[in-house]
């Protein structure tokens, strides 16, 4: 009887557990399903790819070697357990039953034990690593509390349950089951009747836990053990950080940008519940860490609970189960409210929730503070992509609502009217080759027969004074290396970058059509520029447009002309370097490697690199369209950022990026060191070594 009443528990608790666990579940793809369907690329090798990387052999997730390594023991040990947990299911359905491995079964055991005791440590060191250490990065509230409350307990009732098993059947302590072997000696002296009784209680216990945690993990941050995987498969494939464009040929659309969280993608939805929330974005952030309102954790796990209350609305389904433990669960209440009023008319349901995605969620302070660098996503473990998001958020502001920060309307018109931020006459853009003092022909493609690479000078190097010296540089490099080489000389308009991370698409496509006609009508097939953001556009962005030609950075080209001995760095330049990666040079491309090539062959340089270099390289601050805008909040960035170079003593920072340069250079003058620390780009210190 006894065994009886407790297979008819077994069944009603189980079957209790998990519809619960399947109707959060479901209401949470219900909320997806609110987005715009996505152009997801069909390119089934590039995604088993990336869930072998990054589910399979957690690539982005080792980036953090400790938390990397604790996350990688749960994981597997997991997936190791599952087969124990079965197992330990059936033993209290089935007195004594052990899954049928034979002979072998022993170090199923021994494994099983091990493992439960080094997810017991990975618990111990993630609550040392929140708790004790106090990582800034990690939220320390009664949530993240009870994961590790529940992972510890779903460990220790296995162990306990098979010790008292074995006290139970008589069994004699076992080297293949040490850890319950060792609690079960220290219970020995109780009766049969009082292990068994034991046993089901932990039994229970474990079951009652397990299955709290499968209704727990699809409402909490570890939503991402369901969602991120899919996460990962869904991601978009192509150039990092390529922003998707807009069809302005659709004469059905009405709005421009996402204004409204179901304007957003499925795909981007997606992204909402896998965030784990390990802070590992926002810890990198050079919005966040200079003081300003940004964190891309908050702007994501904001918008997922919008979304939530949102999707309750609509859907009328409670999103926090149990529903009656959660009744004053605001999105909960929405539900029930939003149920009551589709009952009562029609349409009434979308009235009773008027919260804006823009202005009451996330703020324009937020969006404007974003410099594009990606180092978010870079570091983010279950792939998510904030800057698209940010940038789909500021095209509703500034195509749709005409809202946007004055300097940033100033060097929008600007671009429009002269082809350059600064509103300087186009027709000037040829000045600086006035500083190569005539010794240096720059041919246009207009007055020359053949070349082989397009200069793209680019508004920083034409007009900016400092960035002119770096186009001087390229010039006489190019020359030493005895390449042809010709510019579009006034005819050169904007490439477009700062338009489209403004948010004002419609100009940028009318800058890359306009551009890619030129391009095509001087039979231009490789183009070369100093600056990243140029060659980031013309590289991953103006293909979609039209665009055939190769496209390079010049650091690319330095870089293979010295290996091949067309320039020859044979003059001592006697300098402490520390080389600045350009976001749009490094995280959009993965050139890190070249511009450091560049340094190590010229005598003299000793290369010192910043403890943030790399991938992990901080923003200068100019991404984004920032460079046109000013801050208002906490440090400048790029006071941050060159206060982090000046930490190893160099005697000049180096950058392949004007931007970047124009930015670090402020930084040095504003700590009023710019006469003991020089800023100079790698072509100008390739030039001084020739």
């Amino acid at each position: 009887m006894l065994a009886l009443i407790n297979l008819i528990a077994f069944f009603l608790v189980l079957a209790y557990g998990l519809y619960l666990a399947c109707h959060v579940v479901y209401s949470r793809y219900l909320f997806i399903k609110l987005g715009k369907k996505p152009d997801v690329k069909d390119d089934f090798g590039a995604r088993i790819n990336l869930m072998l990387e990054n589910v399979v052999f957690h690539k982005k997730l080792l980036k953090d070697k400790k938390s990397g390594v604790m996350h990688v023991v749960m994981f597997y040990g997991f997936i190791i357990l599952q087969f124990g947990a079965i197992e330990l299911i059936v033993k209290g359905l089935v007195k004594g039953f052990e899954l049928p491995f034979g002979s072998a079964h022993k170090y199923f055991s021994l494994m099983q034990e091990i493992t439960a005791f080094l997810i017991l440590a990975a618990v111990g060191y993630a609550f040392y690593r929140r708790y004790v250490e106090k990582l800034k990065r990690l939220k320390r509230g009664f949530k993240s509390g009870l994961v590790l409350l529940f992972i510890s307990t779903l460990m220790a009732t296995v162990l306990l349950s098979l010790a008292f098993e074995q006290l139970w059947l008589g069994h004699e302590a076992s080297g293949f089951a040490p850890i319950s072997s060792a609690i079960a000696a220290i219970f020995a002296g109780i009766s049969e009747t009082a292990a068994a009784a034991l046993f089901y209680v932990f039994w229970w216990l474990h079951l009652l836990i397990l299955l709290a945690f499968a209704v727990y993990v699809p409402q909490s941050k570890h939503a991402h053990l369901i969602f991120a995987p899919v996460n990962v498969w869904f991601k978009k494939l192509g150039p990092a950080g390529k922003l998707s464009s807009i069809d302005f040929e659709d004469e059905t659309q009405e709005v421009f940008g996402v204004g409204k969280i179901e304007d957003f993608t499925q795909t981007q939805l997606i992204d909402l519940y896998a965030c784990v929330e390990c802070g590992r974005c926002t810890n990198m952030c050079p919005a966040s860490g200079t003081g300003k309102m940004l964190s891309p954790m908050d702007l994501i796990t904001k918008m997922r609970d919008h979304l939530t209350e949102k999707g309750a609305v609509v859907t009328s389904r409670t999103p926090w189960m149990p529903s009656f433990a959660f009744a004053n669960a605001t999105a909960n209440q929405l539900a029930f409210q939003a149920g009551e009023a589709a009952a009562a008319s029609e349409g009434a349901a979308a009235s009773i929730y008027d919260k804006n995605l823009i202005g009451d969620v996330i703020t324009e302070q937020e969006l404007w503070a974003c410099t594009t660098c990606r180092n978010c996503e870079d570091q983010c473990p279950v792939m998510n992509e904030h800057v698209d998001k940010i940038i789909d958020m500021r095209r509703y502001l500034v195509m749709t609502e005409g809202s946007m920060p004055q300097e940033a309307q100033r060097a929008l018109n600007n671009i429009e009217r002269q082809g350059n931020p600064w509103g300087i006459n186009r027709k000037d853009r040829m000045k600086w080759i006035e500083g190569l003092n005539g010794q240096y022909e720059v041919p246009t493609v207009q007055n020359t027969e053949e070349f082989e690479y397009l200069f793209w000078v680019g508004s920083m190097g034409s007009f900016d004074i400092r960035s002119q010296k770096i186009s001087q540089a390229f010039v006489k490099l190019m020359h030493e290396a005895g390449v042809k080489f010709a510019i579009l000389g006034n005819e050169e308009k904007n490439s477009g970058d700062t338009a489209r991370r403004i948010g004002n698409e419609f100009l940028f496509q009318q800058l890359a059509q306009e551009n890619i006609a030129l391009f095509q009508a001087y039979g231009v097939k490789k183009i070369v520029t100093c600056d990243p953001h140029a060659f980031n556009t013309f590289k991953n962005e103006y293909p979609e447009f039209g665009l055939e030609a190769e496209v390079y950075h010049h650091s690319e080209l330095l870089a293979e002309w010295v290996r091949e001995g067309r320039l020859k760095p044979t003059k001592e330049v006697k300098e402490r370097i520390t080389y600045h990666d350009s976001c749009y040079l490094g995280r959009y491309n993965e050139i890190y490697d070249r511009p450091r090539q560049i340094l190590e062959a010229i005598p003299g340089v000793e290369i010192a690199e910043m403890k943030r270099s790399g991938c992990d390289s901080m923003c200068c601050g100019a991404g984004g369209g920032l460079m046109w805008m000013e801050e208002h909040e906490g440090t400048r960035v790029n006071v941050a950022r060159t206060e982090q170079a000046l930490e190893v003593k160099p005697t000049a920072i180096a950058s392949a990026c004007p931007y970047c340069l124009t930015m670090m250079n402020d930084g040095v003058k504003m700590k009023e060191l710019e006469e003991q620390v020089k800023t100079r780009d790698i072509a100008e210190i390739l030039a001084d070594a020739i």
